[in-house]
């Protein structure tokens, strides 16, 4: 069964799917983008913060920034990045 991940015009994020990928989701609204790699995920936060929830097996989501300012975020398969004040993390 596959997983999939969209985003509302409110700022809520909704998963449906494979439930171990859903588990750690965010439930608050307020996101403005989500990016989605092979069974991990990436939130922005219109706060600037980032959210990260799914498989973290092969180090996907390990370093994930915990601090704010970020305008724009990105996954591949097996990794993500965040983008803050023009310098990739």
């Amino acid at each position: 069964m596959g997983y999939s991940v969209a985003l509302r015009d409110d700022g809520t994020v909704v998963t449906w799917g494979r439930a171990s990928q859903r588990d750690d989701a965010p439930t608050s609204g307020g996101f403005v983008a989500i990016a989605c790699g092979f069974y991990h995920n990436v939130a922005l936060h219109d706060d600037g913060t980032v959210v990260t929830w799914g498989d973290a097996s092969e180090g996907q989501r390990r370093g994930a920034p915990t601090s704010g300012g970020f305008v724009a975020i990105a996954c591949g398969s097996w990794h993500s990045v965040a983008l803050r004040d023009g310098a990739i993390v």
